[in-house]
């Protein structure tokens, strides 16, 4: 028997010197206790992450789990340890994916979790979410299509699914396998990609989550190399010769333009 049987689900959520913000992501989380699981994968920071450091500071009982890595290993070996150690110790449903700053609405895994429960073919869910810079209070909207086949469209085009707004089947790893390693900078983009194509999806028209945005962090700051991972992404995944076309020419405007013309697009468009 499984250590963590008879839960939901199981929350991941990657740490890297952020200790503040995992515990205020943690705050937010809700969910009957004991139906779910948060595990926590610290991943070599200089403040390291202990269970200790968040108990008391997060709801008591709520079950949590700390990994520590021994050194930095990146966002994507980060995630397959995670989902590696999900399936050999949980029988959880589904998981769950939130980043650490990132706030959740107090009705999120709910919504998800029932959701999923009554439609079973659905095994891949996400919502709209704002995007907020605390320190400059930018915020704007980040709105998807809903269902399946408008989701696979807008694929070619965005990755449709905010990352700490995702709920997945544990079930359709079998076939879609873990986060792939070969993309660096868009493995969560080439991800969904996968579950879409084994799976159905469906993307709440609801702001569940509250992302934050990181101006020092890896998307932000590597703005080029994350357009070519995503230009490989539609290379590797698409096969709408029309749509490719589509998606590359739209992908080389983009490098053209400043991040800080793509953010005010974005916040005119949300």
């Amino acid at each position: 028997m499984k250590s963590f049987s008879a839960i939901d689900f199981c929350l991941l959520i990657p740490c890297y010197n952020n200790l503040a913000g995992l515990i205020n992501s943690l705050r937010s989380v809700e969910y009957p206790s004991k139906k779910f699981l948060i595990l926590v994968i610290d991943d070599g920071s200089k403040e390291v992450v202990t269970l200790e450091k968040i108990t008391g500071a997060v709801p008591s009982n709520n079950s949590i789990i700390v990994l520590n890595n021994e050194k930095n290993i990146g966002i994507t070996a980060t995630l397959n340890k995670g989902l590696e150690w999900i399936e050999k110790n949980t029988d959880a449903k589904y998981i769950a994916r939130l980043d650490c700053g990132d706030i959740c609405s107090n009705d999120r895994f709910k919504i998800q979790v029932d959701y999923m429960d009554l439609y079973p073919a659905i095994g891949l869910t996400g919502s709209w979410c704002r995007i907020v810079d605390k320190t400059s209070l930018f915020s704007y909207s980040y709105k998807s299509p809903v269902t399946h086949e408008a989701i696979k469209r807008s694929m070619y085009f965005r990755n449709a699914f905010m990352h700490a707004t995702v709920m997945f089947r544990t079930s359709v790893l079998k076939e879609a396998g873990h986060y792939p390693t070969n993309f660096e900078y868009a493995e969560d983009y080439a991800f969904f990609w996968k579950l879409t194509e084994v799976s159905q999806s469906y993307i709440f028209d609801k702001f569940l989550v509250i992302c934050e945005l990181n101006k020092s962090g890896i998307s932000y700051s590597n703005k080029g190399k994350q357009i070519m991972a995503r230009a490989k992404v539609v290379k590797t995944f698409g096969s709408n010769l029309v749509l490719k076309i589509a998606a590359y020419i739209r992908l080389c405007l983009l490098l053209l333009l400043p991040r800080t013309v793509l953010l005010k697009l974005k916040k005119r468009k949300g």
